[in-house]
């Protein structure tokens, strides 16, 4: 029987942040909705979401991007779960993750946060960390870079070049994960680029 997903793509609100590295997961999101040729739609949860499927037949697929900063998603993810009826372990978070090469991803269910503040405000809310994450790789900075300038800043160089192949990728992932589960897209999107 068809379940509902919620895919939340994390970023911060503005388009000062629209093309940062913090915004990678509103981007797999976008790259999501433009494959099914769906448009946002505002929602009373402080989001913006868009109704569609894995595949015709298969499970729904609520996306969403938030309308606040990325460290208070809890309350908005936990809102559009209780209005769509959906557990926390068909809850889907893409982010973005420094610890991560850029050009990489990977995916777990449940365990920390790992300093990521949307992801630890999103446990909270939800009263649990046993939802789904796809975390895509952003790299740390080079020399003495502070992290959170590099985070808000946009992609640039070799790494811009490859974006489109990233978000492509961490599409995928999610889109493997809702059909076949998490053994099967971490197979597929943990091994390395050939």
């Amino acid at each position: 029987m068809p379940q509902t997903w919620l895919v939340v793509g994390l970023g911060n609100p503005g388009p000062q942040y629209e093309s940062t590295r913090h915004n990678v997961g509103q981007m797999v999101v976008d790259e999501l909705a433009s494959r099914r040729g769906e448009r946002f739609k505002t929602h009373k949860a402080g989001a913006r979401v868009a109704e569609t499927w894995v595949r015709p037949g298969g499970d729904k697929v609520v996306l969403a991007k938030l309308n606040c900063f990325m460290n208070v998603s809890g309350g908005p993810v936990a809102s559009l779960a209780r209005f769509y009826g959906i557990d926390p372990a068909h809850v889907v978070v893409v982010h973005d993750e420094l610890d991560i090469p850029f050009d990489s991803l990977k995916l777990k269910i449940g365990g920390g946060h790992g300093g990521h503040n949307g992801v630890r405000d999103i446990a909270k809310a939800l009263g649990t960390a046993e939802f789904s994450r796809v975390r895509v790789g952003i790299g740390r900075p080079p020399g003495r870079q502070d992290p959170a300038d590099w985070v808000l800043a946009p992609f640039a160089g070799t790494d811009r070049a490859g974006l489109a192949m990233v978000l492509s990728d961490a599409a995928d992932a999610v889109e493997q994960l809702i059909d076949e589960g998490l053994v099967a897209a971490q197979q597929k999107h943990h091994a390395p680029r050939a």
